[in-house]
């Protein structure tokens, strides 16, 4: 684990510079599932890969230590916070990088506000996590997918639809409105509110719940958001490919521009002026458009992952291969940045000891060695059941033909020696 000692804490001579260009930041191993800039520029990348990225430019730091997929970052105040699948929420600013506080789920979001984090998470609960001491979790009447602070109180979105405003004097919590469908993402500012919901519902209201505006497509579902208040700018990510930048001084569409030829924009930031927009999604990258002239772009996210290529283009096995393990490892020799282990030379090694890769406890030591036997029974039975409490996620390959294919594939592709 590299720890970026106080490497938050004071801006950097020369850091990222405003340029107005077509920016990308290569490097992961997953798609890119969170996205956060800093008051010296610095971008902060969340990925399927497990690992926080910090960008000088285009160069990264790596910060590595959640045990699954990071999928929220923050950079304020000085501070860098990280959610993930593993349930933690982690700050990284200390000599010694710690866990801030735990979720029973997988956490969503986080908002800071005066020394305290708030995270949303999937358990139904929302984290407050002063930096010295013990936290607390507040409970929702459903999965957290963000939070956002606003005066005195903390606003929860949540996956039955309601938003919700905790009293952080007293912890209680009233329903704002209850949209019906869950709702995914919220902004909050003194003078409204902005939330994007599962069926394309992008509405901004006052603090009583009155409609201001409404900004509703036919896209959905509405997966990421941003607000630059210097610009007045509101952005707003689909499950389409979108990014609206509402004008929030009249309350009128900007710009409307295809980010990403096929699939979401799950990740949305703004420059520290403004002038950029921070996106990222299915790709390994996260991409950086000067506002300004948006419109004269192509996409730029190509959503082109291999699992999404049309089923006649490869035999049944690839497809496999595709669809359950390409995301997570590589077939190549050597380490990658992809969040699971490489899979060259699978066959015939024990399980856990691929060098370099930090493996779930219940990996360490263990006697399970990769055959056709073992990976057939790891995909029959599901890896949650097959090896329970490993980082692999829950999946099923229930056709016996299929898994046949599968293993026919790693069989020929995992020993091949690749350039």
């Amino acid at each position: 684990m590299r720890a970026l000692a106080g490497a938050l804490l004071v801006a950097l001579a020369g850091a990222t510079a405003q340029a107005q260009e077509f920016t990308t930041l290569k490097g992961h191993g997953g798609p890119i599932m969170g996205i956060a800039v800093d008051d010296a520029g610095r971008v902060a990348t969340a990925s399927f890969d497990n690992s926080v990225g910090v960008w000088t430019g285009r160069a990264p730091d790596w910060l590595e230590g959640h045990e699954a997929a990071v999928n929220t970052v923050l950079a304020a105040g000085g501070l860098l916070l990280s959610g993930g699948d593993d349930y933690t929420v982690r700050l990284w600013n200390d000599e010694a990088p710690r866990v801030l506080g735990s979720h029973l789920g997988k956490v969503t979001s986080l908002a800071l506000r005066d020394g305290l984090v708030a995270s949303g998470s999937w358990d139904g609960t929302v984290g407050l996590w002063p930096l010295e001491g013990a936290g607390r979790r507040l409970e929702a009447p459903g999965g957290v997918n963000a939070v956002a602070f606003g005066e005195g109180a903390l606003y929860a979105a949540t996956s039955t639809g309601q938003l919700m405003r905790y009293d952080l004097a007293t912890d209680q919590a009233l329903p704002v409105i209850s949209h019906g469908f869950g709702i995914n993402e919220v902004i909050v500012t003194p003078d409204w509110i902005a939330y994007g919901a599962v069926d394309g519902g992008t509405r901004v209201i006052d603090h009583d719940g009155a409609e201001i505006a409404d900004f509703t497509l036919d896209r959905r579902p509405i997966l990421s958001m941003a607000y630059d208040a210097a610009t007045h700018s509101l952005a707003v990510g689909d499950g389409q490919g979108y990014i609206m930048i509402v004008d929030t001084a009249d309350w009128t569409i900007a710009r409307d521009f295809r980010a990403t030829r096929q699939g979401p924009v799950w990740a949305l930031a703004f420059s520290p002026d403004g002038a950029t927009i921070w996106a990222g999604g299915l790709d390994d990258v996260a991409y950086g458009w000067p506002v300004a002239s948006l419109d004269t772009f192509d996409p730029g996210i190509t959503g082109e992952r291999s699992f999404l290529q049309a089923p006649e283009t490869m035999s049944n096995g690839e497809r496999q291969f595709m669809r359950k393990c390409s995301i997570c490892h590589a077939l190549t020799p050597g380490p990658s940045r992809k969040a699971g282990p490489t899979l060259h030379g699978v066959f015939g090694r024990a399980a856990g000891t691929v060098p370099g890769y930090i493996y779930s406890p219940t990996l360490d030591g263990s006697d399970i060695v990769w055959t056709d036997q073992t990976i057939d029974a790891l995909f029959d039975e599901g890896p949650d059941h097959y090896i329970p409490g490993s980082k692999m996620p829950m999946q099923v390959i229930s056709g016996a033909q299929d898994r046949a294919d599968l293993i026919a594939f790693l069989r020929s592709a995992s020993t091949e020696t690749k350039e």
